[in-house]
């Protein structure tokens, strides 16, 4: 297998007044975690955000998930949980020898205590293409797959508003069980470009973005900060974006996209949201 990875990037917690006062490239430096899925490796970064990992694995051979130096553990679930969705070719995940096979856009959760955990893809030349996204778990709840077409598919928006899309929710208290993970994703229509807006803040949990199939020569602006001290982050394929509790979280592509939506904190109540009038943002 290839080598595991010792150490993650860690990002510490700034706040919104220090927020403000960000120019470009800090805001980039705290705020973006870019090119998550990188040819056969496994890449790994550490928020202080409810202490959320955001993760990726492009596996050409098999990939062990590593236990990094900061988690000072045994293994990387010792006391964690794990979410998993494939935005690539077919793949497998194998789990205390028990193998999930996840074809593009189906979700693995991984429970407290999984000790051996490995990635591979079926075929070298299509790589899977793995987003992780962990959090401490305090109890195990079982490990399974849902595949996309268990995962409540609903139709939201309108042309009009520039926002039809779809929208699955696979870890939530509805559907794959966690102590604290939420995870789904949505997909954009083509014509369609504006995801969360209405935006909304939620001060119980964070939220992690991960933007996949963007395509090539286009980006999405996302907008973040205080609902009244707005900041925007240009983001490209699979570029991830860590969001504070206070802060909204929604983009607007120069085409249409997808990405996977996940969050971690006190709240486990999907709908749980404080929701802002576009004519209160500044």
């Amino acid at each position: 297998m290839d080598g595991p990875i010792a150490n993650m990037e860690a990002r510490y917690q700034n706040s919104p007044a220090e927020t403000a006062t960000m120019d470009t490239q800090q805001l980039r430096e705290h705020f973006l975690v870019p090119q998550l899925i990188q040819q056969g490796k496994l890449t790994l970064t550490y928020s202080h955000y409810d202490r959320m990992i955001v993760g990726g694995v492009m596996p050409t051979s098999p990939i062990q998930l590593p236990s990094p130096d900061q988690l000072k553990a045994d293994f990387f679930l010792e006391r964690r949980e794990l979410g998993i969705i494939n935005v690539g070719g077919d793949g497998r995940v194998v789990a205390d020898g028990t193998t999930f096979n996840l074809r593009k856009l189906d979700c693995c959760y991984l429970g407290k205590g999984t000790k051996d955990v490995s990635f591979e893809s079926l075929n070298a030349s299509d790589p899977a293409k793995f987003y992780l996204l962990s959090a401490p778990a305090h109890q195990n709840y079982p490990t399974q797959l849902m595949v996309r077409e268990d995962a409540s598919p609903s139709d939201m928006g309108s042309i009009q508003t520039a926002n039809q899309r779809t929208i699955y929710k696979y870890i939530h208290a509805d559907g794959l069980k966690s102590c604290q993970l939420v995870m789904g994703l949505t997909i954009l229509k083509e014509g369609s470009v504006w995801n969360t807006m209405p935006t909304h803040t939620h001060d119980r949990r964070m939220e992690a973005y991960f933007y996949f199939d963007v395509p090539d020569q286009h980006t999405v602006f996302h907008f973040m900060g205080q609902p009244q001290e707005t900041r925007h982050l240009l983001i490209s394929n699979y570029d991830a974006v860590l969001s504070p509790p206070w802060s909204i979280h929604s983009g607007c592509g120069t085409s249409n996209y997808s990405f996977i939506w996940g969050m971690a904190g006190e709240n486990y109540v999907y709908t749980d949201m404080d929701a802002v009038a576009i004519k209160d943002l500044r």
